[in-house]
C-alpha cells in the first residue's frame, strides 16, 4: 500500500500528498510574486514578515552609523583645524620651502613658465598685469582674508609680533610696482613678485655670520649682506633673495635688478602657525632694462642655511623665462 494513503474512512481511499503546483505563465509568475492574494504576501512575505525585518535592519543600521559616528568623533578630537597632523620632515612638503611667481601665464597654457609680450601693446600685457592685481587684491584689502583686521600689527626686526598678530604687507607705494602704474609693464621694464611658499612650523636659519656665506652665492648678494650689517645687524635675520640669468647669455641679456621693497623676505615673517589672517611676505623683482627680442631664462633663489637648491624638484628656487618684444 503507498506510504501516502494517510486514512480509509469508507470503502474509498483519501490520498494526501506532495503535488506538482499548476504550471503558470512568465507573467503570472511574476505577478503572483509582487502580490499573491490567496496568501496575503508582497514580494514572498506578509506584512508583519515585512514590518520584522524593517525594525530589524532598522536597529542593525541604526547601530552600525552610531559606531561609525563614534568614531569619526574620536578621530576628530585628536585633530587640530590649524596645526598639521604631519609637519616638517614627515610631511610630503618637506623641510625646504619652494619659491613661487607671479604673474600666472594663461588658463590654457598653464604649465608654462613664460611671460611674453609687446611693452607697447595694451593688449599683449593686460593679462599679466591683470593676473599681478588678482593676487595683490588680498594684500591691498585685507577685509578678503577672514580674521585680517585689528590683528595686523606694523611688524619690524626690533618689533616681532606676538601669537594674537599678524605682519603688514604694504605693496601700495612699491614705484614703479604698483598697479596705478601698470607695473612698468607698458615701458618693456615689467615687475614679477615672488613668494617664499609656506611650511607649518618652518624657522630659517639666517646667514647671520657674513664670514661664513655660502660659495655658490652670488658676489653682489654677498656685498648686500655685508652693508646690510653694517647699518644694523638685525638686519641679518632675512631670507635673502638673488635673480639671475642662467647662462652666461641670459647674464648679459637680462640687465639690472631692483628688489623692492627689500632684497629678501624679513625673518619676523617666520614661524608660519596657520594664524588668522596670516598673509606670506611678498617681494617684486623690477626688470630694470631687460634686453627685448629674444629669450631669457631667470632664476630666482632664497638663501637661508637650512634652504637647499634642487633645480630638478624646483626647491629652494623658481625659474621662468622673460620674452619682449
Amino acid at each position: 500500500m503507498p506510504r501516502d494513503v494517510l486514512s480509509n474512512t469508507s470503502n474509498d481511499y483519501e490520498f494526501v500528498g506532495n503535488f506538482r503546483p499548476p504550471e503558470r505563465s512568465t507573467r503570472e509568475a511574476i505577478k503572483l510574486l509582487l502580490y499573491n492574494r490567496e496568501a496575503g504576501t508582497v514580494l514572498g512575505r506578509t506584512g508583519t514578515s515585512w514590518a520584522k525585518i524593517g525594525l530589524f535592519y532598522l536597529i542593525f543600521f541604526g547601530v552600525l552609523a552610531s559606531l561609525f559616528a563614534v568614531c569619526l568623533w574620536v578621530f576628530f578630537q585628536t585633530l587640530d583645524p590649524r596645526i598639521p597632523t604631519c609637519k616638517l620632515s614627515g610631511s610630503l612638503i618637506g623641510t625646504s620651502p619652494g619659491l613661487g611667481f607671479r604673474p600666472s601665464p594663461p588658463v590654457e597654457n598653464v604649465e608654462s613658465t613664460l611671460i611674453w609680450y609687446k611693452g607697447t601693446a595694451l593688449k599683449q600685457y593686460q593679462h599679466w598685469t591683470n593676473s599681478l592685481e588678482k593676487f595683490l587684491e588680498v594684500y591691498r584689502k585685507p577685509g578678503l582674508t577672514p580674521g585680517r583686521g585689528q590683528n595686523i600689527y606694523n611688524c619690524d626686526y626690533d618689533r616681532p609680533p606676538n601669537e594674537n598678530q599678524v605682519c603688514d604687507v604694504d605693496v601700495k607705494d612699491w614705484f614703479p610696482c604698483t598697479q596705478e602704474n601698470h607695473f612698468n609693464y607698458h615701458k618693456s621694464a615689467p615687475c614679477i613678485f615672488i613668494k617664499l611658499n609656506k611650511i607649518y612650523d618652518w624657522r630659517p636659519e639666517f646667514y647671520n655670520d657674513t664670514n661664513d656665506l655660502p660659495h655658490k652665492m652670488p658676489r653682489d648678494l654677498k656685498e648686500h649682506i655685508i652693508a646690510q650689517k653694517n647699518i644694523n645687524p638685525q638686519l641679518l635675520n632675512t631670507i635673502w633673495v638673488s635673480c639671475e640669468g642662467e647662462s652666461p647669455a641670459d647674464v648679459e641679456n637680462i640687465g639690472p635688478i631692483k628688489y623692492i621693497p627689500k632684497r629678501g623676505f624679513p625673518g619676523y615673517f617666520y614661524p608660519y602657525k596657520n594664524s588668522e589672517g596670516y598673509l606670506s611676505p611678498v617681494m617684486a623683482i623690477h626688470f630694470e632694462r631687460p634686453r627685448t627680442g629674444i629669450l631669457i631664462n631667470i632664476e630666482c633663489k632664497a638663501w637661508a642655511r637650512n634652504i637647499i637648491h634642487n633645480r630638478q624638484e624646483r626647491v629652494g628656487m623658481v625659474h621662468f623665462e622673460l620674452m619682449i618684444d
